[in-house]
């Protein structure tokens, strides 16, 4: 039986890169959306992963904790067993606005999917590895599941224009912190991927702004990073090469988070 990870947001964007690279790597991968089943989506999946018992879809939504279990306990029914969980869906303000007129329906909304929401997917997930496991060894040389929490470059950059998205992001920073520090006697290891201007659906309508400001210096590397970029990282975290390290950050960046003259 491969190894077995969930992935929220997996049919789009940034998590259908994560999906593919994971899939691509021998995992069964099950997403969790919102969306209907997208038929042409999934039929790609199932032909890169080789069978189609290696991909499953979950309707439902990381913002409500009755899914949390559901989606869960498929995984398990289906293949007995948890290796990941990727904690990627996430959302963008639905409105841009200075700080000073934004209101609450959006911030609650962002904060709701993007934070609380993996926050306690992860506990459903974690009591779950837990349950499964059994009894550790005195030497664990492997750790028994890995979380990845996807942020964004916005954990510590300043975009007064959507102060929901950053504070939402900055916590899912301190929540990678906490889950490292409760789960690491487990044998569970957690860490942090840090995006920054990836060229997916949620940054279609800022293109031109982000094109001035990669060819003005934006990042040491001036493009835009791809979703197969932040699949990449995901993928080496998961393998389990770095037993000793949890609550790691790994930016994908192309080196913006840099300090520089």
């Amino acid at each position: 039986m491969p190894a077995v990870a969930l992935v929220t947001g997996g049919n789009r964007g940034i998590g259908l890169g994560i999906t593919r690279r994971l899939l691509t790597d021998g995992f069964a991968v099950s997403i969790l959306a919102t969306r209907e089943e997208p038929t042409d989506v999934l039929t790609e999946l199932r032909e890169l992963a080789g069978s189609p018992d290696r991909v499953r879809y979950v309707r439902g939504s990381v913002a409500d904790p009755d899914d949390h279990g559901r989606y869960v306990q498929d995984a398990v029914d289906a293949w007995g067993r948890l290796d990941v969980l990727v904690n990627n869906a996430g959302v963008g303000p639905t409105v841009r606005d200075d700080i000073l007129d934004a209101g609450t329906e959006s911030f609650d909304r962002v904060l709701g999917i993007n934070l609380r929401g993996p926050y306690f997917l992860t506990q459903a997930f974690a009591r779950a590895v837990l349950d499964l496991r059994g009894d550790l060894p005195e030497r664990l040389e492997r750790p028994v599941a890995t979380i990845v929490n996807v942020s964004s470059i916005s954990a510590t950059t300043v975009s007064t224009n959507r102060g929901d998205y950053c504070i939402s992001k900055a916590g899912v920073a301190m929540a990678t912190q906490l889950w490292a520090a409760r789960l690491a006697p487990e044998g569970v290891v957690v860490y942090e991927v840090r995006p920054g201007v990836i060229a997916t659906d949620m940054t279609a309508g800022v293109t031109q702004k982000y094109d001035e400001l990669l060819a003005n210096g934006l990042a040491p590397m001036p493009r835009w990073g791809t979703p197969a970029d932040v699949g990449g990282a995901v993928g080496m975290l998961v393998r389990g090469d770095a037993p000793y390290s949890t609550g790691e950050v790994f930016h994908v960046d192309g080196g913006m988070h840099i300090a520089r003259l």
